[in-house]
């Protein structure tokens, strides 16, 4: 049985794509789990949930049902948590009352959705080409029928074009509209109403009096106005399909972190491949150089260096022994390790932070934007006002079925909320594009609206307020000769610290003989005399010998006989981080540093830029504790990170920025990623989104002034469909006139 299995047949052709009728079959026991507490739950995927008003919708619908203890959905992935106990509730009952609130389900499998996903948007966007066709070829004979009505035009070819425009638009309206007609379908089968209701009636009223229009050699065709009219709805909707599916990365990215496989220890020695799925607590797992963890465990034989920086978000390898506790996703750099499984997949360190993950997108999608709320009253209000100048026309006026009807269209046409649609996508489209000029790649198009109303912003020290890479800060003070020969065994490591001392030594010969102890460092013949490079207890140093203060990032090196030497070392931090705090603190926005790192390097970065308010060793679930504390307090919270650990916390906060440096599952979780050694660009997105904030506002207040002008005429019969297809298209371009005023700028703005 597929993925696509799950699947209500009477909601399968109310959107696109859609899946073969072998594949839909109502049977989603075998999707159901079984959890330790003795509750059931089923994922599902959704299609069709737009806003938060789908959200409340199912929610709420399905909490309703006797039994279900919690319904959860989170806009962003798409995915449908449904908890119950016993047997008090059948799968297929959750799946048919999904489908009776006018919904599709689908067993949540993360690579089906996303090859659905791209197909919606594939969809999408071949209906804007088509749409944008029709509509400036339409355009083009309209033009010559405009121009021919004062007589120079006669009646045979003006139905002449008329038809040539018909040709064009009746297929193209067919094809383009299906995102708004199979919409609208739907939503009347599960007896709700929704935007693209009168779209659809609109759009439909307006062909059909054309080809009437048409048939009885009319002045008037309306064929521009409908094909217009998907034009601009279909960007507003690509629009919203591409930012939603950026937002679904993020927990997609953590988990590729997740080992698919294992090689797990049989009782008689052997070893078998095994799915990650499959291990079980206590048994053991061989990890080779190079592994991942694919669960929690303890190590119970052999010693190496791991990159733990999915937990403590430091890049410096650490040693790790027999007793050892490690994480999945943590990766094995140098020997071999025998790993006790501790958990099973879904209960490891990554699951974890994937689930805070999507609850922080959750929260932000939940975020309600004026535009939303606005819509909430187009559907119903526009509705009534066609009914009523219809039924005014009609029935009062006297004024016939054609004009009664035509009058409605034009009700229908120029209310459409395409000004509205708009007012915050055409910002959001500038703003990217002058942020990329600043080098700074927006990946959540609401998140402009946020970081413009944040009142926080906090810092991770290690790759965003430092660059993540070491410098040897005592060079001066080591001798030349033992710079060089530490250099020979430096080169022979790919241990940060090491690279360091290469890179400081520049181009040299590689010690003969070279190896690496685990944990320890490295040793090898130097001009004829071993050579070590590495810890001070293996090396032999002491805080006597040559080098800084103790307590300080070193490593120890010592050939023959000769005393040892220390090598210090700093994080680099951003050259004009101290800069870049300053500007948000003079923008009244309070600064603070949350750091996995110990207080003492903590401390240091922390005075260097300028941040007074700073908190050192915080796991994830400390970093969210603060965010939600602020949170609790009014504040709106910004954060800056680039660990795995820094992941939650991104997803958790009211807006968040990430460095280009930084690891896929933080880059995912981000709004925003910036590119370069300069802290500068987080400083100039927070400004372009403030100034973006103003830009919706006045298109929000335009297309509210709009509509209080354009509905009396309409409703009065000033206007005709054409004319109200004209003056929709104008509100749109308007919009998107003010919004390029944000285009305007110098190119990398400077912090002050």
């Amino acid at each position: 049985m597929s993925t696509a299995d799950i699947i209500s047949p009477e909601f399968a052709a109310a959107d696109a794509p859609s899946f073969p009728d072998d594949a839909r079959i109502a049977d989603p026991a075998p999707f159901v789990r079984f959890l330790p507490d003795g509750t059931k739950r089923l994922d599902l995927s959704i299609s069709g949930a737009r806003c938060g008003g789908c959200i409340v919708k199912i929610e709420n619908g399905l909490g309703a049902m006797s039994g279900v203890e919690a319904a959860r959905l989170n806009l962003s992935t798409g995915r449908l948590c449904v908890t119950w106990r016993g047997d008090r509730v059948a799968p297929k009952a959750i799946v048919a009352k999904i489908t009776d609130l006018g919904f599709r389900a689908t067993a949540f499998d993360p690579v089906a959705a996303q090859s659905e996903e791209d197909s919606e948007g594939k969809f999408l966007l071949r209906c804007l080409a088509v749409a944008g066709f029709a509509a400036a070829n339409i355009m083009l004979l309209s033009v010559a029928v405009w121009a021919g009505q004062d007589g120079e035009m006669g009646p045979a070819t003006r139905t002449m074009l008329h038809w040539v425009s018909a040709a064009i638009a009746l297929p193209a309206a067919a094809f383009a509209g299906r995102p708004f007609f199979r919409s609208a379908a739907g939503a009347l089968k599960a007896r709700r109403a929704n935007m693209d209701v009168p779209i659809s009636l609109a759009v439909i009223l307006a062909l059909g009096m054309s080809v009437y229009e048409t048939l009885n050699h009319g002045r008037d065709a309306y064929f521009d106005a409908a094909a217009m009219l998907l034009f601009f709805l279909l960007i507003g909707r690509y629009l919203d399909h591409h930012l939603r599916a950026k937002a679904r990365a993020s927990a997609k990215k953590l988990l590729s972190l997740q080992a698919s496989v294992a090689t797990r220890l049989k009782q008689d020695g052997d070893v078998e491949v095994v799915s990650a799925r499959d291990i079980e607590p206590g048994d053991q797992i061989l990890l080779a150089p190079g592994d991942r963890a694919p669960v929690n465990g303890c190590i119970v034989d052999g010693g190496s260096d791991v990159d733990i920086s999915l937990v403590t978000g430091e890049s410096a390898p650490v040693y790790k022994k027999a007793g050892d506790k490690l994480y999945a996703g943590v990766l094995n750099l140098s020997s071999r390790l025998i790993l006790e499984a501790r958990a099973k997949t879904e209960d490891s360190l990554i699951a974890d932070l994937t689930r805070l993950i999507e609850a922080g997108e959750q929260a932000k999608s939940n975020y309600v934007r004026l535009a939303d709320r606005a819509a909430a009253l187009y559907v119903p209000l526009v509705h009534s006002l066609a009914l009523l100048t219809f039924a005014g026309w009609f029935f009062i006026g006297d004024a016939g079925l054609r004009v009664s009807i035509m009058n409605a269209v034009a009700v229908l046409i120029i209310t459409c909320p395409c000004a509205l649609g708009l007012a915050a996508p055409a910002v959001q489209v500038v703003a990217t594009g002058r942020l990329f000029r600043e080098g700074v790649l927006v990946k959540s198009g609401d998140a402009l609206e946020r970081l413009a109303d944040v009142d926080a912003i906090f810092f991770d020290k290690t790759g965003t307020l430092t660059l993540g890479r070491f410098r040897l800060t005592n060079r001066d003070e080591i001798p030349q000769y033992m710079m060089k020969k530490a250099a020979m065994l430096a080169r022979a490591s790919r241990h940060p610290l090491a690279r360091a001392i290469a890179e400081a030594a520049g181009i040299g010969p590689l010690a003969e003989g070279a190896t690496e102890t685990p944990g320890c460092g490295i040793e090898g013949d130097v001009h004829g005399v071993l050579a070590r490079l590495g810890r001070a207890e293996w090396v032999g140093g002491n805080g006597d010998s040559v080098g800084g203060a103790a307590g300080a990032t070193e490593t120890w090196f010592q050939i023959g006989d000769a005393p040892p030497v220390r090598f210090l070392f700093e994080d680099l931090m951003r050259a004009d981080a101290r800069e870049t705090v300053r500007a948000f603190k003079d923008s009244g926005v309070v600064v603070e540093m949350l750091s996995g790192d110990l207080a003492a390097p903590a401390r240091h970065i922390a005075e260097a830029a300028g941040i007074d308010q700073w908190r050192a060793a915080l796991s994830p679930e400390d970093k969210i504790a603060r965010l939600d504390e602020l949170g609790r307090a009014g504040m709106k919270v910004a954060m800056v990170g680039d660990g795995l650990n820094d992941a939650p916390s991104l997803a958790a906060a009211h807006a968040s920025l990430s460095p280009g440096s930084a690891a896929d599952a933080s880059q995912a979780a981000a709004d925003f990623v910036f590119q370069g050694d300069s802290l500068a660009p987080v400083f100039a997105a927070y400004e372009i989104s403030k100034k973006a904030r103003r830009r919706m506002v006045e298109n929000f207040a335009f297309a509210a002034l709009y509509n209080a002008c354009a509905i009396p005429l309409a409703v009065f019969g000033v206007v005709t469909p054409l004319i109200a297809a004209l003056a929709m298209s104008g509100s749109s371009i308007i919009v998107t006139l003010n919004a390029l005023r944000l285009a305007s700028g110098p190119r990398k703005a400077r912090v002050q």
